[in-house]
């Protein structure tokens, strides 16, 4: 497994659009001492603020974790896989699609030790949509203000232009795997 640093990422996506730190921090609802402390590595965001600031930068998770937009048929090996862990929790985003910013899917999968969860994710643009699929374990996955418990086998599709959170509500880690399907619909 290959851990990575977002704070140069977040940096060159933020130059590359001409934002400064404080508009990234208006669109992110991150503040910019935090944007700050991020890009220069002092700090290591949550999963669910590096989604804020994807979002709000209009990328994946999956590009500001560094992972290079290709064509044609793309092995990544295990342990080349981009992973996002948080130290504090336990919590890991393991990245198994390459990036490519013109088709808009991700494949995640996510590893919650028992109860933990990832903090409540920001809603995306409409017409992004996701679909749950629980591995192992036992997760509660929040849409608003509605609450959907999944056990192994279960999937859940859901349209993620709301506030979502995921929860392990089982004994023991819950693995889930997460596609999210950021094609507009025009």
């Amino acid at each position: 497994m290959r851990f990575v640093s977002l704070g140069d990422n977040i940096r060159h996506h933020r130059m590359q659009k001409g934002l400064s730190l404080h508009e990234l921090s208006r669109r992110s609802g991150v503040s910019p001492s935090m944007l700050s402390q991020i890009e220069r590595g002092v700090k290591n965001p949550t999963v669910q603020v590096a989604c804020r600031i994807a979002e709000a930068l209009s990328v994946t998770l999956s590009q500001l974790l560094g992972e290079e937009p290709r064509r044609q048929t793309i092995l990544i090996p295990k342990h080349r896989r981009p992973v996002y862990r948080e130290e504090e929790t336990g919590v890991e985003r393991h990245v198994l699609s390459p990036a490519f910013p013109s088709k808009g899917v991700e494949l995640v999968m996510n590893v919650l030790p028992e109860g933990t969860d990832t903090g409540v994710f920001p809603p995306h643009q409409p017409g992004v949509t996701e679909v749950v699929y629980v591995e192992e374990g036992e997760l509660e996955v929040t849409l608003d203000s509605s609450t959907y418990r999944l056990a192994e086998g279960d999937s859940l599709y859901f349209e993620a232009d709301v506030s979502h959170r995921f929860q392990n509500v089982g004994k023991g880690r819950c693995r889930y795997f997460l596609v999210i399907d950021s094609h507009t619909r025009d």
